[in-house]
């Protein structure tokens, strides 16, 4: 599609200095909500720019979203012949309020609550039996913990009782005659 001249450089100088450009998928937009270009021609150069990476595409809820890439940056500044000091905004370090450290400020600032450690009373309550004893090796989960006694020997098959419930066990409406009935 030819793009005019001025509408190119338009959307390129945008692009630029925000680094990032947006368009809603409707191409009969009269135009660009941010710039004064036909939103068909913004979205056509973006296809351009995606297919040589100088951008990269994402899409969602029916707006593409374009991000600069460092060749698009490179492509660009050359395009608009800009020095190299000046960057994309997406680049640029925001300044931070300056907020006061961690645990500073004065005593009375805001309630405290009550202390975390009070004697020897452990931090998290009485917790600490659930958890088990001292830690072993890694995989060791624990040192010696208390398992099934040597004589259990666990039965999956129904040992009598009500046939025919769980997984597997056969007897519903459909099911075969079991083993006992073929006799």
């Amino acid at each position: 599609m030819i793009i005019p001249k001025k509408n190119r450089n338009e959307i390129c100088k945008y692009l630029f200095q925000e680094g990032v450009l947006y368009a809603k998928k409707d191409y009969n937009l009269a135009k660009h909500p941010q710039i004064d270009v036909p939103n068909l021609q913004v979205i056509k150069l973006m296809q351009s720019f995606k297919s040589k990476e100088y951008v990269r595409e994402t899409f969602s809820w029916q707006y593409y979203y374009w991000y600069l890439t460092n060749d698009g940056i490179e492509h660009l500044r050359n395009y608009l012949n800009l020095p190299s000091e000046i960057v994309p905004a997406t680049l640029k370090k925001s300044a931070r309020p300056p907020g006061r450290p961690f645990g500073s400020g004065p005593p009375g600032d805001r309630p405290r609550g009550p202390p975390r450690f009070e004697g020897d009373r452990p931090r998290f309550g009485d917790r600490d039996g659930y958890r088990g004893g001292p830690r072993g090796a890694p995989g060791d989960f624990g040192g010696e913990k208390g398992g099934a006694p040597a004589e259990f020997q666990p039965s999956f098959r129904s040992s009598g009782g009500r046939p025919g419930f769980g997984r597997g066990g056969g007897g519903g409406f459909g099911a075969g005659p079991t083993s006992s009935s073929m006799e």
